[in-house]
């Protein structure tokens, strides 16, 4: 059994989870926001949490993680993929997992999004980070993004879970929560119906503006989100 703590970044609008072992109270902090160290903390601590992991879903452009001040605050191991970044204690291979008391978070190769994007698996919940949002996907226009990849990731490897399986992703941009993959297979627009080529032509049509903290937040997160500690300590 896991438990499981959605928190939120307004400013990027994206979603930070805190997991945990109700029996041993190990836990793990998932994609968290450098802005949110201390809220973090403040609920592991009010929780009476261990904190024993922090994991990536993949480096990210859009806000500075607080991956490394965590670890270095409280013992709890980095953890990313092995194509992510250099600094994590731990790197993750497709399938690989890691033990959270009685739970195994086992990793999932999502590419598409980064070429490093992980989803997480663990007790009947994905956590599916940029790469299935909810009635929406990652966008596939930088950090080796593509757009082929990301359909085959979600339709071979992410849709293969039962429909009842709870979708938990990394950002919502309209005020929703959580989803299920039955209900991304037979909603979300740009993959309900679609095929590998439309869905190509979709993500390649969209033409976003660049992340906002893109030139500050790739290079931070490099190295756990350290380098900008320093500077802001």
């Amino acid at each position: 059994m896991i438990e499981i703590r959605q928190l939120f970044d307004p400013e990027t609008s994206t979603y930070t989870y805190l997991l945990w072992d109700p029996s041993t109270r190990e836990a793990a902090l998932v994609d968290p926001v450098r802005e949110h160290v201390e809220r973090d903390l403040k609920l592991v601590s009010e929780l009476e949490l261990q904190l024993a992991f922090v994991l990536e879903t993949h480096v990210h452009a859009d806000h500075v993680t607080s991956a490394g001040m965590l670890a270095d605050r409280t013992g709890a191991t980095t953890v990313a993929s092995a194509l992510g970044a250099p600094c994590a204690s731990r790197h993750l291979a497709d399938g690989e997992s890691v033990q959270l008391g009685s739970n195994s978070i086992r990793a999932i190769a999502t590419p598409g999004h980064t070429r490093d994007s992980l989803s997480y698996y663990v007790d009947g919940h994905l956590l599916t980070g940029d790469a299935l949002l909810i009635r929406g996907t990652g966008r596939t226009d930088f950090q080796s993004g593509d757009a082929g990849q990301l359909y085959d990731a979600i339709t071979e490897k992410l849709f293969t879970y039962p429909d009842t399986t709870k979708v938990w992703p990394g950002h919502d941009y309209r005020g929703q929560s959580s989803s299920t993959v039955g209900e991304e297979k037979r909603h979300n627009p740009r993959l309900a119906g679609k095929t590998r080529d439309e869905f190509i032509e979709i993500l390649n049509g969209l033409a976003l503006a660049p992340p906002k903290q893109i030139q500050q937040a790739v290079p931070a997160n490099l190295v756990c989100g350290r380098e900008t500690q320093s500077l802001t300590a």
